[in-house]
């Protein structure tokens, strides 16, 4: 037996639009059991916008927020747990190597160009300045413990 897992369908909230959140919940359902997969009901949860809640998904947080021209739209972020995470495996990698930083550089690229490739999308931009000025510091921090002095240089 299968299971549906990682979707999420966004409608916008006009009253309007009420009897979609039925019939796409009958519909999936149906074409899901056309091909034996089942949906998870302790998983699966409707979360209204209007409300002010948000939910999380792959890593992104989703909440609605006004827009520079005044309007309601859906902002997706990374996660701070996903940016901790990553904090915490480039940390790993400058206390691997004491010298030179070549090496630590060619270590942590690959690692940043994926994790910047996957949340690429969506309201990035002030996640990547607080990981862009946290890898700045360690490269700094590691090039003044290269020639054994305290700070940042």
């Amino acid at each position: 037996m299968l299971f549906a897992d990682d979707m999420a369908i966004l409608v916008d909230g006009y009253k309007k639009w009420k009897w979609l959140e039925n019939g796409i919940c009958k519909r999936l359902k149906e074409e899901l059991d056309k091909i034996d997969v089942k949906v998870n009901e302790d998983k699966t949860k409707i979360v209204d916008f209007l409300t002010g809640e948000s939910f999380s998904f792959l890593g992104f947080e989703f909440r609605r927020v006004k827009s520079l021209k005044g309007r309601w739209r859906a902002n997706y972020e990374p996660k701070i747990k996903s940016r901790t995470k990553l904090v915490r495996k480039l940390k790993g990698k400058f206390r691997k190597y004491e010298s030179p930083v070549n090496k630590v550089v060619e270590e942590i690229n690959p690692i940043i160009r994926g994790w910047v490739n996957y949340f690429r999308i969506g309201n990035s931009s002030k996640c990547f300045c607080y990981i862009k000025d946290c890898v700045y510091k360690k490269i700094r921090r590691h090039l003044m413990k290269a020639r054994n002095k305290k700070g940042f240089g």
